[in-house]
């Protein structure tokens, strides 16, 4: 496997398919590099250099017990954007990873950025505070961490269907992308996934945005059940400076799979642009 070591000697797997233009991509939570499949094979069949990676204590990255925090996340990131020299990237995020390229850019700036992408994206801030009334109550999240610790493969199971939205009617159920889904969060830290709730989901990522300058475009369907898209994108497109949303019609959270060809097709339109 390859891996790059992190400040704190963490090792991370990454992938790096492809030549020309740099495209990096963060995975949501409790997914890997893998999640992110069918937009690196189309992107790097296009002309791009695609790298993944699998956050720390996720997937086949080491399984740390301290660090897994948004801080960390984006430094893991830098570093490894570091060890491969990556200029003029454009980064790709989804849900939990779309709060880590902000927070990247809030932390490291742009030097190394051109243009971001956040899909599905927990940006601004997902939990309910007094000074951001209109979020999610704490006890939703209290919940994912009790689900996480009771039952971790049957709540794996469960989560799938709303995630790609297999639950709603007439929907196409695929049981192969359950259970990759189900493998994918069953690699990771059971310890790691349960902190990372508490990163994405009570980090305020509100300054991160208004550093990010750079052109961004915001992708997420109007029938996300995990991050829905009120608290989310367009909460997220009128803080961000240089930023547009477009809105998908009925799709879920898991709309990198869903709606691949969609997204592929909008990605490669905003890579060229």
């Amino acid at each position: 496997m390859t891996t790059a070591t992190m400040k704190d000697g963490a090792k991370i797997y990454f992938k790096d398919w492809g030549t020309g233009p740099v495209v990096t991509f963060s995975h949501g939570w409790p997914l890997t590099a893998d999640a992110w499949d069918a937009q690196m094979l189309f992107l790097a069949s296009h002309g791009y250099r695609v790298i993944a990676y699998d956050r720390r204590s996720h997937g086949r990255s080491d399984q740390t017990w301290t660090g897994n925090d948004m801080d960390t996340y984006a430094d893991d990131l830098a570093t490894l954007l570091d060890m491969l020299d990556v200029k003029g990237a454009t980064m790709i995020g989804h849900s939990t990873g779309g709060g880590e390229v902000a927070r990247y850019i809030g932390r490291h700036g742009t030097s190394r950025v051109s243009k971001a992408v956040l899909i599905s994206a927990v940006p601004p801030h997902m939990v309910q505070t007094p000074t951001n009334p209109n979020s999610a109550p704490m006890n939703v999240f209290d919940g994912l961490r009790s689900s996480l610790v009771v039952d971790r493969a049957g709540f794996f199971k469960e989560l799938a269907m709303p995630f790609f939205g297999y639950n709603r009617p007439n929907a196409k159920v695929s049981q192969g992308q359950i259970d990759s889904f189900w493998l994918q969060g069953m690699m990771g830290s059971l310890q790691g996934e349960y902190d990372c709730i508490k990163a994405f989901s009570e980090t305020d990522f509100t300054d991160d945005l208004k550093k990010m300058t750079i052109p961004t475009l915001l992708l997420q369907g109007d029938d996300d059940q995990i991050v829905p898209i009120d608290i989310a994108s367009r909460r997220s497109v009128k803080i961000l400076p240089n930023a547009s949303l477009k809105e998908y019609a009925g799709a879920p959270h898991g709309m990198c799979v869903t709606h691949a060809d969609q997204v592929n097709a909008d990605l490669l339109t905003f890579l060229k642009g």
